[in-house]
């Protein structure tokens, strides 16, 4: 549970989140943890996020008490039970339990989908929609997802998510 947990970094933490808790696991990718989340798994019901769990050696997080009990029972990693429900206040809940919560340097994890992602060469061919400068004038780095094809740069949505991370 939240108050036993023991220091959680992205490179020794694989976790899954259930159904309630699919905005923090956008948050969780950014900061370059492997976060599976439960409706991209097709995995609803919760003897199947158990047994996810226990296959994958992942930490359940989840705001349901009982599914926290019997993840803590039955599986290797055990649980997070977080109690709230804005995605700022469980980002706290999760500091407050040792999950370190910083952006990467570089993004490391697909937001939409959890996979790899490699920076795009400059011969790479990138989306029509990614920028092609900063507003520095700098040319815009750009990732790609190795498995859903997503692009990622560092824009808008990484200096929102980098300020709430900075205000917990």
């Amino acid at each position: 549970m939240a108050d036993e947990a023991p220091r959680s970094s992205p490179t020794d933490s694989r976790l899954l989140l259930d159904v309630m808790l699919g905005k923090l696991a956008s948050y969780l990718r950014m900061c370059g943890y492997d976060a599976a989340y439960a409706l991209d798994r097709d995995a609803e019901a919760d003897d199947r996020l158990l047994a996810l769990a226990s296959e994958e050696n992942r930490r359940l997080l989840t705001r349901d008490h009982q599914l926290a009990r019997r993840a803590d029972r039955d599986t290797a990693a055990g649980s997070v039970l977080l109690q709230t429900r804005d995605v700022t206040d469980q980002l706290r809940e999760l500091r407050e339990a040792g999950f370190t919560l910083e952006l990467d340097s570089e993004p490391a994890r697909c937001g939409r989908c959890n996979g790899p992602v490699a920076e795009l060469a400059d011969h790479d061919e990138r989306p029509a929609y990614a920028p092609d400068t900063t507003q520095d004038g700098d040319p815009m780095r750009v990732w790609r997802c190795r498995d859903c094809g997503q692009c990622f740069w560092k824009g808008s949505h990484w200096t929102r998510v980098s300020e709430t991370l900075s205000g917990l």
